[in-house]
């Protein structure tokens, strides 16, 4: 008699993590495509795994709830829903949700408000690649 063990589905995320103990996965939103595009080949130039992006906050939402992403590097302003809401919702879910916003030169008010709402970080835009990368090691 040939008994067949049930397999366990496959988990890429875990295996990945294991083969890196820096990388973080990573939740992308921006209402802009390009700067998602410019984040991600930050990210993932620096080892770090990509796993959702969102172009709204409601997106955000969603998309936290779904993949659990270990940092999230979020637009304070974007349509439907600010990144500011999205933070508020996202941690009433996830209280350790790490989110560090990304936001334009200008909006120093929507950044306390952020960091309040309990945001971890922010990031100024324009910015430089390592203080993406600086500001990721930080929490991970």
């Amino acid at each position: 008699m040939n008994i067949q063990k049930k397999k366990e589905p496959y988990n890429f995320y875990a295996t990945v993590q294991k083969g890196y103990k820096n990388m973080a996965t990573i939740m992308l939103c921006d209402d802009a495509a390009f700067m998602r595009l410019t984040l991600k080949k930050i990210v993932e130039g620096a080892g770090h795994k990509v796993v959702a992006e969102a172009q709204n906050g409601i997106e955000a939402v969603e998309n936290y709830d779904i993949f659990r992403p270990e940092i999230v590097l979020m637009d304070i302003t974007m349509p439907e829903m600010d990144g500011i809401a999205a933070v508020k919702e996202i941690k009433k879910s996830d209280e350790s949700a790490k989110i560090i916003m990304v936001s334009a030169m200008g909006q120093q008010d929507k950044v306390f408000a952020a960091i309040a709402a309990g945001a971890k970080d922010f990031v100024v835009k324009p910015f430089e690649s390592q203080r993406i990368i600086d500001c990721i090691k930080k929490y991970v």
